[in-house]
């Protein structure tokens, strides 16, 4: 899925009751559920290594205990950063509290000259600072910069003093932080494995790709629950506070777990929608030759809208299936595609970096020799093969059928596919340059 609903289901899952549990719950499932997309820095040395470490080692079983462990190490980070602010904010407020008196350790005014015997005097001072629990400092009268400790001297007791040094909060419990940094960082394996996309999460040992295929990757449906759930509790707040109602320590648990539950639910009706488009395809003949596979995929917020990709021999063909009435839609002028014939110029680039990375990911690539034509874009930095007259180049396209439907309910403006790559091939066998996503792969 995207930053945003990892982002939002960490802030849930915290607010679940684990925050009830430790301090900075909510701050550590926030980072654990996300923290897994760190990989997207590997875009810095190109788009195709960009495409073969996205959704990597980060996205694996085998990393679940690593992304929780570094979550909870910027959190311990934090705790020692905001805990050092905390005591010099506290000890420049005590000095500057009205009606509060700086004593040292005989129990005078720093700069005094005290009146009493230096034995009486330091007495005084130390059975002053024993009433307030407080520790001697060694006081010297040449030197006002000397550590002094502030007294309160008004009419609230010892006891009520000691409480002003001590702030109340929550304690921090790492093992529950750690646990929670874990369901967190276990969230964002299970998110995106419900879109089309996919994932690899036995890699390094299994390097298949696994995807659900039932939720649009931008699911507009789960960002309403995820919001409703962490703006209402603070809405209430707020009305709560204009109307003098005692504030909650811990609001927003019930939210919190109505929208993951409502998550739960949101899947379990799209994983039966999916079957039943899957029914009706099996038992219609939308295909003229033999259906060798097919997939469904999925359109944000309908969920009795589905996309199916069919695969004979020689075509693939589309169709557009709707669960509510029943209904199938294709048409084999339109929504017919022969398989692109292999030429050198393909199987060439199939052996470059991004038709290994390519092939590798594309559980439904397809890959098509269209001749002399440079490459759609333009991709900065990358021109088509000047060559002499002896010479020819080729443009090969990579493209996934899984991502070549018109999901956001508008037929496509232009040729280009979604998430497609290109490769300049001379002669037949020799790379001349790749691109992807409009940028060149150096």
């Amino acid at each position: 899925m995207e930053p945003v609903t990892h982002f939002l289901t960490g802030a849930c899952i915290g607010r679940a009751g684990l925050n009830r549990k430790t301090a900075y719950a909510t701050l550590a499932a926030v980072l654990a559920a996300e923290a897994a997309d760190i990989d997207v820095l590997w875009g810095w040395a190109g788009p195709v290594e960009g495409l073969k470490h996205h959704r990597g080692i980060t996205h694996t079983f085998l990393a679940v205990p690593v992304v929780a462990a570094a979550a909870v190490g910027i959190v311990w980070l934090f705790d020692r950063w905001w805990e050092r602010r905390r005591r010099r904010r506290l000890a420049a407020s005590q000095s500057n509290e009205p009606g509060s008196l700086l004593c040292t350790d005989t129990g005078e005014f720093p700069g005094k000259t005290p009146e009493k015997h230096p034995s009486e005097a330091k007495a005084h001072g130390v059975f002053t600072r024993f009433m307030y629990g407080l520790k001697p400092v060694p006081f010297n009268q040449t030197s006002a910069s000397l550590t002094q400790t502030t007294v309160l001297f008004n009419q609230t007791s010892a006891s009520d003093s000691a409480k002003k040094l001590t702030r109340s909060t929550q304690q921090v419990r790492w093992g529950w932080l750690y646990l929670t940094a874990l369901v967190s960082a276990l969230s964002h394996l299970l998110l995106d494995w419900t879109n089309n996309y996919g994932l690899r999460p036995f890699f390094p040992f299994n390097p298949r790709w696994y995807e659900g295929s039932f939720v649009f990757i931008a699911e507009p449906v789960i960002w309403a629950l995820l919001v409703t759930a962490l703006v209402i509790p603070w809405l209430l707040g707020l009305v709560g506070g204009e109307i003098g109602v005692r504030r909650t320590t811990f609001r927003g648990r019930g939210w919190a777990i109505f929208a993951l539950t409502g998550i739960v639910l949101l899947w379990g009706w799209r994983w039966s929608e999916q079957g039943r488009a899957r029914a009706l395809a099996e038992n219609t003949q939308i295909a003229a030759a033999p259906v060798k596979r097919m997939a469904l995929e999925p359109y944000p917020i309908n969920p009795y809208h589905w996309h199916a990709i069919l695969e004979t021999a020689e075509y693939y063909q589309t169709a557009e299936i709707n669960t509510l009435s029943g209904e199938i839609e294709s048409d084999p002028r339109l929504d017919l595609l022969y398989k692109p014939p292999p030429t050198a110029a393909t199987e060439a680039a199939k052996r470059t970096l991004l038709g290994e990375v390519y092939m590798d990911w594309g559980s439904w690539a397809v890959v098509r020799d269209v001749g002399p034509e440079p490459i759609p874009g333009p991709v900065p930095g990358l021109k088509p093969p000047q060559l002499p007259l002896n010479r020819t180049w080729t443009a090969v396209e990579f493209y996934d059928l899984r991502f070549d439907y018109p999901f956001l309910g508008a037929g496509r403006t232009s040729d280009r596919h979604h998430l497609s790559g290109w490769v300049y091939i001379v002669d037949g066998r020799d790379e001349a340059g790749e691109a992807m996503n409009g940028r060149e792969q150096r």
